[in-house]
Parts: C-alpha cells; structure tokens; sequence
C-alpha cells in the first residue's frame, strides 16, 4: 500500500488525459447538456472567462478565482422542472448556467504534476472533486525513484504559486522539469476520483489484503445517505439535494425496513433526454419517476405532454405521456444543435445499482467502474432465509478512497 501512494505522484494519472477545455459561466443549458455527456462523474466545472490583460500569466491563484463550482445532470433537470422552464422550454434551454449554479470553490484545487498520490487522495477525501493538473508535452511522468526520493533527498511537494522560484528536480534533465515559464504557460488536464479509482483498481495486488476485505470490516458503508418516500411527489427529491454523493435513494418503506426501488442522481441522469426527465421530475411521483409509466395505466392520472413539432410551424402537438417503449438512456441524444427538439418520451430505470455489507471493495469498485456510476446502494438482509433487502448505506469515491487510506501504520515516514 505504501508503495503505491508514496511511490506514485499525480502526474503519473496524467499520461493519455486530454486538455481542459474550459466551460463558461455565460454558456447556455443546452451547452452544458453536451459538454455533460462527455465527462466523467456527470458533472463539469465551470469558469469565470478570463479578464487579464493580453500577455499577462496567469497564476494558480487568479485560476482558483475564476473557478466557479460544478454543474451536473440533476441541477439541469431540476432547473429545467421549474414551472417557468416548463412553459417556456426554449427560453430555459439559452438560459445561462450562471443563473442556477451554486458557487463552490472547494471543490476543485490546482496541484504540481509532482504532488504525492497519498496527499492528492487526502485532498479528495475533504472534498476536492476534481484535481487541476499542468499538462506538457514534456511530462512523461515520474518513476518511483522520482516521485519519492531524488539523490538520496525527500522530494517535498510544490506550491503551484512558487514554481517559478525553483525546480521540483534540482540537477535533472528539462525533460523532468516542471517549473519552467513554458511549462507554467501550457495547458491543464483535469483529474476526477474516477480516474484515481481506474488508477487504483490496477494495483490491487499492491493494495493486498483490503481489496478482498468486506466494505463493512473497512468502515465503507455510510450510513447518512438520502432518500425519499416513492408515494412523496419526485420534485421534493430537488428541495435539498446532497454534495456528495449527489444521490437521493427511492425507498418503500415496510415494518420500518426501508427498500430501495430506486434512485434520482446525477450518475443516473448523465444521458438522459432532459427535458422529458424534467417534465417527470415535476409532475410524477418518486416511485413513477424511477420505475416509469406505462401505457396502460388512467390517462387522467397524467397531464398532457406538449412537444414541439421539428419545424415549430404547426404548433404544439398533444401527447399522451408513455414510456413503455423508451429506455433510461436515448439511444438517439438529443443533438444540441437541433434546432427544433423531437423529445423522446421518459422512462426511469427500476433497478438501482446495489450491493452487499459483505461484498469486498475490489468488486464495488470494478461495479462502480463499470457502470460509470460515482455510489453504489448498500443493501443488507435481516436473516440468510430473508430475501429482501434493506438499504443500510452507500458508499462513494470518498468512502472508498477513505478505506484505503485509513491505516496510518502502513505508511511510513522518512528521515528528514
């Protein structure tokens, strides 16, 4: 374990990870919309555009500055379910996301590409979501013998503000450096905690015995997750929606055992066709909202849908909201660029991601990977003979990255 979040370094994540390429806060919905569905973690950062003179560097602190928060798929449905959105679809779809996002700039911090692994993981486990990283085509990433020690000395991290002053490997050839002006002046990749629960999903050997442990036995499983009755309307799910994860459990409750049927989140609404998802959002319940509606139940129990004929001529036409045929995910997006919209019909998908107090944390996280989901629902029987489960917890990136990082004793200090 030691070895690799001592012996590993940020920039090692770097190698393949494409530039940033910034979102604005003045960009439209329907921008956000198709910048959402090509990242990780269904949520991008937003900036302040840049108002320095031309020719004038940029430090990590003006950077900070104008880092805004993070905007992902549940903000947009539940700013498009407002009843001002809903009536004018086209109008909410210009609106700039400046109007509705939460400013938070905690959640993102620029690090050296020769920040330690375990600090870069100390950093997310208070909230950081994202890790802003100088990317160069003369980084190649550092070797174990690199990233901890350096002609028999301790390799002491950077301050971002102090890289020009001197350079993180004194002696080294420039193809290691990275603190020379071209190098300040370059471009940013940006890290997510997926990508540093890809990274470590590839050294479970060096992570020996916790990948095998249970996420109970690890201290994983966190108890204070949300949820919302399935019979309590969808919209209330939106009053208060929780940082991290950015989940709200679906739950039936029985004999005070509460279980899960399924969930509104930012991982669930990632591709979505938001439109439909936020008409859902404001007019059905929680239950209907994540299992769906089908053709055959009372048509009273459902308003009308309006949707806007592709060449906006003959006016809105009236649908009858139905959704046996249409899955979570459109397999035909609606494209940003359209300039009349098509709208696919909402259907929820019923079965939420879950797993087990007893699953290890090497299959949680391979579950958590595959699915492109952030949370995994923690589910747990009364008796072996019982088979409904009740949900217990979640666990998240921050819970696993916690785990991990939780024994002190495995690492070790070295002389100063």
């Amino acid at each position: 374990m030691a070895s690799v979040f001592l012996y590993h370094v940020v920039g090692d994540l770097t190698v393949g990870k494409p530039e940033l390429v910034e979102f604005t806060e003045n960009e439209s919905v329907e921008s956000a919309i198709a910048a959402i569905s090509k990242c990780t973690e269904g949520g991008i950062p937003v900036w302040k555009k840049r108002t320095q003179m031309v020719g004038m560097a940029e430090n990590s602190e003006m950077r900070q500055q104008r880092f805004v928060g993070i905007i992902n798929s549940l903000d947009i449905v539940a700013f498009l379910a407002r009843e001002d959105c809903l009536k004018d679809q086209d109008k909410a779809m210009r609106t700039p996301v400046s109007d509705f996002i939460i400013p938070n700039k905690s959640l993102l911090k620029e690090v050296d590409p020769g920040t330690r692994l375990i600090d870069a993981l100390e950093m997310m486990k208070q909230g950081v979501m994202r890790l802003l990283v100088p990317k160069s085509v003369a980084w190649s990433g550092m070797s174990k013998r690199f990233s901890i020690i350096y002609n028999g000395k301790w390799l002491k991290n950077l301050d971002p503000s102090s890289m020009g002053s001197s350079n993180i490997l004194t002696g080294s050839s420039n193809r290691s450096s990275t603190s020379s002006p071209a190098f300040r002046e370059t471009k940013f990749c940006c890290l997510s905690r997926e990508d540093v629960i890809r990274f470590l999903i590839g050294c479970l050997g060096a992570l020996a015995p916790l990948p095998l442990s249970s996420i109970s036995s690890l201290g994983a499983v966190n108890s204070n997750f949300h949820f919302i009755e399935a019979l309590l309307p969808a919209l209330e799910a939106t009053r208060k929606v929780p940082q991290y994860p950015t989940a709200i459990a679906v739950i039936e409750s029985t004999d005070g055992r509460k279980k899960i049927i399924g969930e509104i989140s930012a991982s669930n609404l990632w591709k979505c066709d938001y439109l439909a998802a936020a008409w859902a959002l404001a007019n059905l319940s929680a239950g209907q909202f994540v299992m769906g509606v089908e053709d055959n139940m009372t048509p009273k129990s459902f308003p009308d849908m309006c949707l806007n004929n592709n060449d906006g001529a003959a006016g809105a036409r009236v649908k009858k909201f139905s959704s046996r045929s249409v899955g979570f995910f459109s397999s035909n997006p609606m494209s940003p660029s359209a300039g009349g919209r098509n709208m696919m019909l909402y259907r929820g998908r019923s079965a939420p991601l879950t797993c087990k107090v007893t699953s290890s944390l090497a299959a949680v996280m391979a579950q958590m990977l595959s699915h492109r989901t952030a949370h995994v629902w923690v589910t747990e029987a009364d008796s072996e003979d019982d088979h409904d489960e009740t949900l217990v917890g979640v666990i998240g990136y921050t819970d696993i990255l916690a785990a991990v990082t939780r024994h002190p004793a495995a690492f070790f200090s070295p002389a100063s």
